[in-house]
């Protein structure tokens, strides 16, 4: 039996809540499976400013550097306090130095759409069912790691005028490395991978189909296509059934796994891990911290105990243990346990809270 430690960074607003019930989770995975997990927690986002007064303190990264992984929260505050000192700035002070900081250039957004949830998804059930896609979105550099700047410039009449500009930037060994990893995961799945670009108006977007076109060869199993950005977002509602593995740039996958995200009705369903070139990594759910709802038992914890299944498996190489957890949670959702982002009219709604124990329960029930 094994033991790993686990960086935990709750985050803010219900970032605790549903990071609790992920804990409870792989606590009921360790007395099952007899591995024991160390829970290290460590503030970063809003809460790491209350204390610290930064969004990502040094004490914070070496917690981080020390563990086997990390478990986040999400990170953020309400829309209309933007401009607070406490929430301006938390993504590019916080979230991109995070990924940068560790290399996390590997994404990876399951969507699959469990049967009990077929129903309550926007897309006709015919559609919808037997989707099963996995996203890899580059994370460490692209338009949100490129140079940025605001500046005054010369404007019509000869009066000056504000400019604001982000830079798409991409070298030829981030694009490949992705590449590689997509066609690995495609081997291993349906052996398919659909590169998702804007070829026709970036030149950025014609540098991904160069670099990943010199690297189809090495893996002849698998059959390779191509999608423009605008035609895969709609394909993505009208057949989400065609993708397997998408490989894409952080931007469009920020957006597209989103989208697909939808198809389950609630980004609380949505789990994500972020990988380096050495395994390491940062899971967390795809949602935001949701300061509506804070504090009042909504929020939909799945995505989180998701996200966790997914550290079992790809940090820790427990895939029995991730299989477990995966199986409660269609147990959990086929006893038609919902949370409210998932509850139909006059459907009971569970608590956060509710949902957790319940998983924790058939996890350890075998």
């Amino acid at each position: 039996m094994s033991t790993f430690n686990i960086a935990v960074l709750p985050g803010d607003y219900i970032g605790p809540e549903i990071i609790a019930e992920a804990v409870r989770v792989l606590e009921a995975v360790g007395r099952r499976f007899g591995h024991t997990f160390n829970f290290n927690e460590a503030l970063a986002g809003g809460a790491a400013y209350d204390v610290h007064g930064e969004h990502l303190p040094q004490s914070t990264l070496a917690v981080c550097e020390a563990a086997d992984a990390i478990l986040k929260g999400p990170f953020g505050g309400p829309r209309n306090e933007i401009n607070h000192p406490k929430w301006q700035g938390v993504e590019q002070n916080a979230i991109l130095p995070l990924r940068k900081h560790f290399d996390l250039y590997l994404n990876l957004r399951p969507v699959a759409v469990p049967d009990a949830l077929l129903g309550l998804s926007p897309v006709k059930e015919e559609h919808v069912r037997g989707t099963d896609m996995l996203i890899c979105r580059e994370l460490s550099s692209g338009i949100y790691f490129g140079p940025r700047g605001d500046r005054q410039v010369e404007g019509p009449k000869e009066r000056m005028e504000r400019e604001v500009f982000d830079t798409e930037v991409y070298r030829e060994h981030e694009i490949e490395r992705l590449a590689r990893d997509g066609f690995r995961l495609a081997e291993a799945r349906r052996k398919k991978l659909t590169l998702i670009a804007k070829s026709n108006v970036m030149s950025s977007g014609l540098f991904w189909r160069e670099v990943v076109d010199k690297i189809k060869p090495d893996f002849p199993d698998v059959a390779l296509d191509y999608m423009h950005v605008d035609a895969a977002s709609m394909e993505m509602i009208l057949n989400p059934r065609q993708f397997d593995v998408i490989i894409t740039s952080n931007m469009f996958g920020d957006i597209l796994s989103d989208e697909a995200a939808a198809l389950l009705r609630s980004l609380g369903m949505g789990p994500s891990a972020s990988l380096n070139e050495s395994g390491f990594g940062l899971y967390e759910p795809i949602h935001g911290s949701a300061p509506d709802i804070a504090g009042q038992g909504k929020a939909n914890p799945i995505a989180t105990i998701l996200s966790a299944a997914m550290m079992l498996r790809l940090s820790f190489e427990l895939p029995e243990a991730a299989l477990a957890v995966e199986q409660a949670v269609d147990k959990v959702l086929a006893e038609g346990l919902r949370t409210a982002d998932l509850a139909s009219a006059g459907e009971a709604v569970a608590t956060t809270e509710e949902v957790g124990r319940r998983v924790a329960e058939l996890v350890g029930q075998g």
